[in-house]
């Protein structure tokens, strides 16, 4: 039986079982996609890919149950997913099914209509009241009316160009009705701890029973590196002799390896870990599923707001103290860039205006060194009483 044809019910219905083994066979108009005949004698639609450079395999769905034309349309959606790094992908999960599906239901593909586009992008921007529930259990919740969230509606306004882009390049419709969207004005947020909450944070890191939470906060702060880098760092990606820590890109968002410097306290702390951490274990930070890091520390970044009264500060403000703190050194922003892992320079543009300080420093001592020396005036009429 040939490996790969072009499936339909026929070839999907005549292959034998062969006994004592289950095996494929691959279309040959997706890439990937399969019906997989079980030495049972049953049937079902499967996609292999590759991810972080491993071979996975995703089961669509049995057959007859699912036909060839839908497991193939499933196919051809899951190709774009797979290409995503696990949050996004699970994001744009998210948006499809709590912001989009709700208003467009099932209509069709070819029914949408820029217009469409333009209601559900405003009815997404202006916001829904926090929190979703009915019935909130809290008098201040009821009073909170609804968010803006122009930030969110441009994410789906994306998400939403890109599904009609793959819609027209299986021949699903000929136009991209998301295409040129209404983009809202974003306010970068930027929020930079001062000395003074720097050593507040470390005072409460200190005092801390969960020093494995503890520790994940500390590498945050001194390496800038994202959560999610830091939660799912392993003891073989630090070269504590040269002092680097390469971050491969199954955990990077940019999805290419990173290799960055680390201070001398970054290498202490994973001294510290590798003498509290059970042999074998790969993780810095083992979770308490085993073979698993670290899933959520939420709930500790909640009591650490509060013992050092940084109420308003996420786990990423660590990340651009960090890049503050780099720029107040007097770093360019082309290294802050690369420490930092930005693939686009406007990315580190943010940082720029941080700059002025010590721009200023520079322009105020070539300024006192070129400003004329006073010079000494002497009264002639008190010259003439002297003499």
């Amino acid at each position: 039986m040939p490996k790969r044809m072009r499936l339909n019910d026929k070839t999907v219905r005549e292959p034998l079982p062969v006994k004592g083994r289950d095996y494929q066979i691959f279309d040959t108009e997706v890439r990937g996609f399969a019906v997989c005949i079980y030495r049972s004698g049953s049937r079902a639609f499967t996609l292999d890919y590759r991810y972080a450079g491993r071979q996975r395999r995703m089961t669509i769905g049995r057959w007859p149950e699912w036909s060839v034309t839908a497991a193939r349309d499933r196919a051809r959606q899951a190709e774009h997913v797979v290409k995503l790094a696990p949050a996004n992908a699970a994001d744009q999960k998210a948006m499809l099914a709590k912001l989009v599906a709700p208003h467009w239901g099932n209509k069709l593909v070819t029914a949408i209509t820029k217009t469409d586009v333009a209601k559900l992008l405003a009815k997404i921007a202006e916001g829904r009241a926090r929190p979703a529930k009915a019935k909130p259990n809290n008098r201040a919740r009821k009073l909170q009316g609804p968010k803006p969230t122009p930030v969110r509606a441009n994410r789906v306004g994306e998400v939403l160009r890109k599904m009609f882009t793959l819609a027209i390049d299986w021949g699903w419709r000929a136009d991209n009705p998301a295409s040129g969207f209404h983009r809202r004005i974003e306010s970068a947020r930027e929020r930079f701890l001062s000395p003074q909450e720097i050593a507040r944070l470390a005072s409460a890191l200190d005092d801390a029973s969960d020093q494995r939470a503890a520790g994940i906060i500390r590498l945050c702060m001194l390496t800038g590196a994202r959560l999610g880098e830091v939660r799912q760092s392993r003891f073989e990606q630090f070269n504590l002799e040269l002092g680097v820590w390469s971050k491969p890109a199954a955990t990077t968002k940019q999805r290419k390896v990173h290799r960055v410097p680390v201070s001398a306290d970054v290498a202490a702390i994973v001294r510290q870990r590798q003498l509290l951490v059970p042999s074998g274990v790969p993780w810095l930070f083992p979770g308490d599923v085993p073979g698993q890091p670290v899933k959520e520390i939420r709930r500790f970044w909640i009591n650490v707001q509060r013992d050092a009264n940084l109420p308003d500060v996420r786990i990423h403000d660590l990340r651009h103290t960090f890049a503050s703190l780099l720029v107040s050194g007097g770093a360019s922003l082309e290294m802050i860039g690369k420490l930092l892992g930005h693939t686009q320079m406007q990315t580190t543009q943010r940082y720029a205006h941080l700059m002025d300080s010590p721009l200023r420093a520079g322009v105020d001592a070539v300024a006192h060194i070129f400003r004329p020396r006073p010079t000494l005036v002497r009264d002639a009429d008190s010259d003439r009483k002297q003499a």
